[in-house]
């Protein structure tokens, strides 16, 4: 019986925590964000000197108070998964626990020769609004096209790679030494900030037929900047398609689109 309680409540702890279509889970992440942005503006103030010095102490409070939400949290999550390992070793079983583990380290890092390690260790707190994004609908939408264009988007980097390693061996041998093109991986580096049409200006060809292969360079650089954004458009757009997929009995929005049961009416869609 009391085993019939623990699994009853596991479960309903499991639909508060982890599923956002249910009053009860929609108020906890409600609740788990407001306190995500309060411990990042911590941070944020904690590295402001005038801030630190007046009020240090009260952010120190917080952080703890935060700190101790937070390891609840994810111990909560932990136990009431149905697979407490592979969210541990998850992506974001990952961010929750980097999230208050540098608070539990600066403890045991004592000592004035460790105070900046300490203080490096505090900061991987920002890693907290890598949390955000379990509450961002369109974070899942933008995550699957970015998947979609992966091969394509590689493909396209290689021939970048490809192209600004030729162009900056060309310029190396047009331009030589002279020019401040002292070496391939520098003439390479060249073709890399003109092609992104970022510019230093700290390398520059002199000769005509360099400045020629610089301004062809630049022309390619405005096409090229588009063809990435071109492929993800045309994924984020499919992505958002199947992401609009509803139950055809109740209607309501699945809660992925790889679900092949609706989770209001268990339909099998």
């Amino acid at each position: 019986m009391k085993k019939n309680r623990n699994d009853l409540f596991r479960k309903q702890l499991y639909v508060i925590i982890f599923r956002s279509d249910t009053p009860a889970g929609k108020l906890f992440d409600l609740a788990l964000l407001v306190f995500i942005l309060l411990s990042i503006l911590s941070v944020f103030l904690e590295s402001v000197a005038s801030v630190r010095a007046r009020y240090g102490h009260i952010i120190h409070v917080f952080e703890w108070l935060f700190t101790i939400l937070f390891t609840v949290e994810y111990a909560l999550r932990i136990y009431s998964s149905h697979r407490p390992w592979r969210y541990v070793f998850s992506f974001y079983g990952f961010i929750d626990l980097i999230a208050f583990l540098p608070t539990y380290l600066s403890l045991m890092l004592t000592g004035a020769q460790y105070l900046v390690v300490v203080r490096a260790l505090r900061l991987l707190r920002v890693f907290r609004i890598l949390k955000l994004t379990r509450f961002m609908y369109e974070g899942n939408i933008l995550r699957a096209a970015l998947r979609a264009s992966l091969y394509k988007i590689v493909v396209f980097l290689t021939s970048v790679v490809t192209l600004v390693t030729i162009i900056g061996t060309l310029m190396y041998i047009v331009e030589g030494e002279d020019s401040g093109f002292t070496s391939i991986p520098v003439s390479i580096y060249w073709a890399i900030v003109t092609i992104t049409t970022v510019g230093y200006g700290d390398i520059s060809p002199q000769s005509p037929l360099g400045q020629f292969l610089a301004s062809i360079l630049m022309i390619i650089g405005y096409g090229i900047i588009a063809v990435p954004t071109g492929i993800v458009s045309v994924e984020m757009a499919r992505a958002t398609e199947e992401a609009k997929r509803k139950c055809p009995h109740c209607h309501h929005a699945l809660h992925s689109p790889t679900d092949k049961y609706c989770a209001h009416c268990g339909t099998r869609v």
